[in-house]
């Protein structure tokens, strides 16, 4: 069951505004896997430990917020055009 109607190719700001997300996404995809991989490395050490532990929960921001940036673009594309069908509904 999807969420919300695909309005990604519905005209060029809607593919901006997916776009956006969507390289939004794939930074903070990297963030994440990078601050896992060198938390890992330095988990390795008892003297980096504390700097390790610091990577893994900046880390899980991140994919934290993967999700959070779908809804966010998801509702916004939603959204657009709405005025409309706004304007219809109060129409004498």
């Amino acid at each position: 069951m999807q969420l919300f109607r695909n309005k990604r190719d519905i005209n060029a700001e809607t593919r901006r505004l997916y776009a956006l997300y969507e390289l939004l996404h794939t930074i903070a995809d990297f963030i994440a896997a990078f601050s896992f991989l060198i938390g890992s490395i330095l988990f390795l050490w008892t003297k980096t430990e504390n700097a390790a532990i610091w990577l893994f929960i900046f880390g899980s921001v991140f994919f934290c917020l993967k999700p959070t940036l779908k809804l966010i673009r998801e509702v916004r594309l939603a959204s657009i055009g709405d005025e409309e069908d706004l304007a219809k509904r109060y129409e004498v």
